[in-house]
């Protein structure tokens, strides 16, 4: 894994707006699940969660952590095992219960209250608790506030025209002193129309640098056989630390 001062600079694209009227419904991403068109899943979980761990706990034991969009993501066992409360939303059903078996976990499943068609999957142990339903039905109400938020594959996988709204609910759902990983991805833009949709350093900063202190902590190429067949010649995830910004 290079650091960041071992990747060149990629300059950014100047036409990313081929891509911000790209829109991928609800039936697409239920329906890449149902075809298993899930590369963006990590069968032994993400190395640089791994590495950053101890940004994201800065010292601290019992957080509760928000995995956006978590799909069947593995690392929610590995937190709750540690001892912290994990949250999650994502859309697919199939995700939700795939992750359950596969970690053999034991669960319930009940409605939640005022949204319609949602459910919650709560893990017997209760320190997982997984929303299926839209992130945008959701709020600090239903769900409370973090200590953490893991965010590998979500605002990259969001609409673009979103991204404002993504972005302000993040903001509502941090704690004084939430860590907030997030994950982006860097390619040339004109190639590939997304998702995952290529989100710049510039927009980063232009939807949470008002209320967040931003940190671009890592640059690691990713570009494989996948990237290539999308016609792509580099790929890289962009990892920055987000944290609140002191109150005057």
């Amino acid at each position: 894994m290079e650091s960041l001062k071992d990747v060149p600079r990629i300059t950014e694209s100047s036409d990313i707006g081929q891509q911000q009227s790209r829109v991928v419904t609800v039936e697409e991403w239920l329906q890449k699940w149902e075809v298993r068109h899930i590369g963006f899943h990590k069968e032994q979980g993400h190395p640089i969660l791994r590495k950053y761990l101890d940004v994201l706990l800065n010292g601290r034991s019992g957080l509760r952590i928000f995995f956006p969009l978590c799909g069947k993501a593995i690392e929610m066992k590995w937190l709750a095992d540690m001892g912290h409360y994990v949250v999650g939303v994502e859309v697919s059903e199939r995700a939700l219960k795939e992750f359950f078996t596969e970690q053999n976990l034991s669960y319930s499943e009940e409605p939640i209250p005022g949204i319609s068609g949602a459910k919650v999957f709560k893990s017997v142990s209760g320190n997982i608790s997984l929303y299926c339903c839209s992130i945008y039905d959701l709020s600090s109400t239903v769900l409370g506030r973090f200590d953490g938020i893991w965010d590998r594959g979500s605002l990259v996988a969001i609409n673009p025209c979103d991204r404002e709204c993504y972005a302000n609910l993040m903001l509502s759902l941090m704690e004084r002193s939430c860590c907030y990983l997030l994950v982006t991805v860097s390619y040339d833009s004109n190639k590939h129309k997304g998702p995952p949709f290529y989100v710049p350093d510039s927009e980063v900063k232009s939807l949470f640098g008002k209320f967040c202190e931003i940190k671009c902590v890592e640059k690691v190429d990713e570009f494989s056989q996948q990237q290539r067949a999308w016609g792509l010649d580099y790929f890289l995830e962009v990892m920055y630390l987000l944290t609140l910004k002191s109150v005057p």
